[in-house]
This record gives structure tokens, C-alpha cells and sequence, in this order.
């Protein structure tokens, strides 16, 4: 473990706002409002806080506010968080991001969570591909690999909990499922969706209607996660060499899960949405970050890693603006001990409802026995 510390140089976010000012837009249809994606005239607006008001450094500071470290395990080198609670008998649980978050999805977490009787030792690794780890993809399987090894070899733990939601999902489902016996529990926010394999004589009424409901949003929205799997790099050109293709490719999939109105809301807050689209622009990790989602694509269809089941714990939230799965969906997956349905928030809830999130986390941690 080395202690690492973020630094960036002023010549890089010079850079940034020298390549922003220099944008070529494309203009947009007239009156199309959010429907053929990022809206310009949102993002124009955006960019000038971006440019003139926004202080990367501030956030800088405050993404050195905790201890943080990097390692190097099967070659890769892992960049961390490593925050231990403060409590009498704190829990190690490790935190899985997604995409197009980071690692800074959890930072409101850090506070909520290693304070009082029931905390936690926090893990909150980059995943690889991602912020400062490396920049090499690999398949979700291969990650928890790499968990595993991070949570027992690198800081010693026997037994440890995990959480995580989008791609942190299929971290999490594939930890308890290639090692069970040192995972003490698990949470999760989503748990998979219907591939159209399934045999429909197996499936109660809600899980066909959430079969049909994902099948339409694929056919809305998806068009992301079908560019991603088959043609990561192609896309990586652009979103690599432009801040204002990288903040449109990213803000459009954050609309896709909230009304515009709400878009920066539902990411915590437009400081912490560019803060986000700062680490992938810095770090120049957008290209490996959706090659992770060939890497996923290639470990399926070659059939190389299956899903097993486990009777690990698993607690299961389901937000409100995600995809309504029923619970008889999430127990083909995982050994549902705990299944609530929200009424509020969306993908990001431990960005957008932090102390909701961190309530639910320990709760249901705090009662497994």
C-alpha cells in the first residue's frame, strides 16, 4: 500500500478550458428539447459555470480529505479509499462504483458511515479502467477477483460486505458467487435484467411486466450499453479528446434515469457532477471505462463465467426512477434477506439521498447475523 494523494497539474485543466472554448457545436433540431439526447442549450449553460465558476482545485482538496492509497495486485495497479470506522466493532464493507460515476459516488457516504456505535471500515476502490487505478479493462468477474484479494491479502480481513449497484452490481453478484465463504453480507440496488432467454412459463405476472417494461427502456435508452459492448473504442476517440463530448455522452445517460429537471439534483449537485466528468477527463479513462462493457459483453457470450447463486445475505432497495423489478426477480440471483421499496431517488441515491442511502446500508448490515 502506498499512500497516493490526487495532484493534478494547472497545465491539464488549462488545457480543459482552452478545448472548451475552442468547442464546435452542432447545433440542435428546433424545440427538441432532451429528446435526441444531451440538450445544447443546457449543456452551453453548463459549460460557462464549468469555465468560470467551477474550482477543480476546491474539489481537489476535498478528494484528498480522506486516506487514500494504491496497490498493485495481478499486476494492476488499484487506486483506494481506505477509511476506518470509529465505532467499537465497525464492519469492513467494500463500495462497488458504476459507470459513469467514479469512486466520488460514495464520498457522502464516508462521514454517515464511520461515525457512532454501528460503522464501518470503508473500501472505495477505482474500479480498473477507471479514475486513478489503471487503465486497463476487465470483466466484472475479474474485479471482484481483485476485491477479493484487496479485502483479504492487501488489509487482512477474513470475512468482509460489499455493496454496489450498476456495474458495482455484477462486482458484488460475482464475489458472493466465486467466494462465498468470505463474504459476510451483501447489498445491492439492482440485480440484473431479463436477457429474453428466459422461459416465460417460469416467470410471474411482474416479472413479465418488468421483462416488457426493460425491453422498452432498451429500446429508448439503451443505445449506450449496444455502442459500449461492441465498439468501445470507436466512441473513446471523441469522448477522450473533447470535455464537452465526454459531459454530453455522460450527462445523457444521467438523463436517462431522471427528468431534466432533475438531472443535476439526482447526481447530487452540478458541482459534483463536473466533478465526476473531471476525474474521467484528467485521468483520460473514459476509453478504458466503456471497454469494461466489452470485457462483460465477450465473459457472456463465450459463456466463460456463470452466475452461481449463494446463500449469502443479500438486502435489496429498489429507487423509485430505476427499472421496477419484483422481489421474485431478484431472489433467482441472490439470497434475498431484505427486499424495500423506496419512495424517492434514483441510480445515484448515495449521491442524491446520502443519509437515506447510508440508513439503509447499516440497517440491514447491522442485522445480519
Amino acid at each position: 500500500m502506498e499512500p497516493f494523494t490526487v495532484n493534478i497539474p494547472e497545465s491539464v485543466i488549462a488545457d480543459l478550458k482552452n478545448r472548451i472554448q475552442n468547442t464546435r457545436w452542432p447545433e440542435e433540431p428546433e424545440g427538441s428539447g432532451w429528446n435526441y439526447g444531451t440538450n445544447e442549450t443546457y449543456l452551453k449553460e453548463l459549460t460557462s459555470y464549468w469555465v468560470n465558476d467551477y474550482d477543480w482545485k476546491m474539489h481537489e482538496q476535498q478528494l484528498n480529505q480522506h486516506p487514500q492509497y494504491t496497490t498493485r495486485i495481478d499486476g494492476i495497479l488499484i487506486h483506494f479509499q481506505y477509511i476506518r470506522g470509529k465505532g467499537p466493532n465497525p464492519k469492513p464493507l467494500i463500495l462497488t462504483h458504476g459507470w459513469p460515476d467514479s469512486y466520488y459516488r460514495f464520498h457522502k457516504l464516508i462521514p454517515l458511515l464511520t461515525e457512532g456505535e454501528q460503522s464501518f471500515d470503508l473500501v472505495i476502490p477505482s474500479i480498473p479502467g477507471f479514475g486513478f487505478s489503471d487503465k486497463t479493462a476487465v470483466s466484472s468477474a475479474k474485479v471482484a477477483d481483485l476485491w477479493k484479494k484487496l479485502m483479504t491479502e492487501v488489509l487482512g480481513y477474513e470475512k468482509f460486505c460489499a455493496a454496489g449497484g450498476d456495474i458495482g452490481m455484477g462486482v458484488v453478484k460475482s464475489l458472493i458467487s466465486k467466494y462465498p465463504d468470505v463474504m459476510e453480507a451483501v447489498h445491492l440496488t439492482d440485480v440484473g435484467y431479463p436477457t429474453g432467454q428466459e422461459d416465460p412459463a417460469t416467470m410471474s405476472e411482474d416479472e413479465k411486466q418488468f421483462a416488457q417494461f426493460v425491453q422498452h427502456w432498451w429500446y429508448s435508452e439503451g443505445a449506450y450499453a449496444m455502442v459500449q459492448s461492441t465498439k468501445p473504442q470507436s466512441l473513446a476517440y471523441g469522448l477522450n479528446d473533447s470535455p464537452i463530448g465526454l459531459a454530453g455522452w455522460i450527462i445523457s445517460f444521467i438523463n436517462a434515469g431522471s427528468p431534466p429537471e432533475l438531472i443535476e439534483t439526482a447526481f447530487g449537485g452540478r458541482d459534483e457532477m463536473l466533478t465526476n466528468i473531471m476525474i474521467y477527463w484528467v485521468t483520460q479513462t473514459i476509453g478504458s471505462s466503456v471497454r469494461m462493457y466489452k470485457e462483460d459483453a465477450a465473459a457472456l457470450w463465450s459463456g466463460t463465467y456463470v452466475h452461481q447463486k449463494s446463500n449469502v445475505p443479500a438486502g435489496v432497495l429498489v429507487f423509485p426512477r430505476e427499472a421496477q423489478f419484483p422481489k421474485e426477480w431478484a431472489e433467482r440471483f441472490v439470497n434475498v434477506t431484505s427486499f424495500k421499496k423506496m419512495n424517492e431517488g434514483g441510480h445515484f441515491a448515495a449521491l442524491e439521498l446520502p443519509h437515506i442511502f447510508a440508513d439503509e446500508l447499516r440497517a440491514f448490515f447491522y442485522s445480519v447475523k
